[in-house]
């Protein structure tokens, strides 16, 4: 019974949390000053989105402007379809990025912790002495489309669903290219697949 109670305030809270986040959205779509509460939400997480491509805390956090302007001002086009108004600005991110990247001739850059290493490690190789560097170097060398799912799993914990969402794939696809990008990292890594 405990295990259940638990399960329901948490339910509840992610309900309430849900539909105060609609009464955000529908309050900042005729007041922009209501949208605060969602730059308050949202803007540490933004941030570290895009620091973690860009690398350099100054365009981080110019970027992370630019996305919560862009959202402010496109707020009244904004539908929701289900997930949190994070995926929506999370896409946002992601495109700032890539403009970043396109006007500056920047290549894609991961910020690793401690934490992303050992989650992602342990799950495709044996720990020995320099797993962490070999993984490190193959994720410089890997696709970006193999690096974005890698990332939105491992890095960011998020769901295969909203994973996929953010990439614009249908779940079960997101699924098969975690798996397929997992195995290239395996390889970039010079490491046998795991059973």
């Amino acid at each position: 019974i405990t295990c259940s109670l638990s399960k329901l305030i948490t339910y509840s809270k992610k309900l309430i949390l849900e539909q105060s986040e609609e009464l955000i959205i529908d309050d900042s779509k005729r007041d922009p000053r209501k949208f605060e509460p969602l730059y308050n939400r949202y803007h540490s997480k933004i941030f570290r989105v895009i620091l973690n491509r860009v690398g350099v805390k100054d365009v981080a956090a110019e970027l992370t402007s630019n996305v919560f302007f862009k959202a402010l001002n496109k707020i009244k086009s904004y539908k929701h379809k289900g997930f949190s108004i994070y995926t929506w600005l999370y896409k946002i991110a992601v495109n700032e990025c890539n403009e970043y990247f396109r006007k500056t001739g920047t290549t894609k850059y991961v910020i690793l912790e401690m934490q992303h290493l050992t989650n992602l490690s342990e799950e495709i190789a044996p720990f020995d002495d320099d797993v962490h560097e070999r993984l490190k170097k193959a994720l410089t060398l890997i696709k970006y489309k193999d690096l974005e799912i890698i990332r939105l799993r491992f890095f960011e914990s998020l769901s295969f669903q909203v994973a996929a969402v953010l990439i614009g794939i249908i779940v079960g696809n997101g699924k098969v290219r975690l798996y397929i990008s997992l195995e290239r990292l395996k390889r970039l890594m010079k490491l046998p697949c795991r059973k």
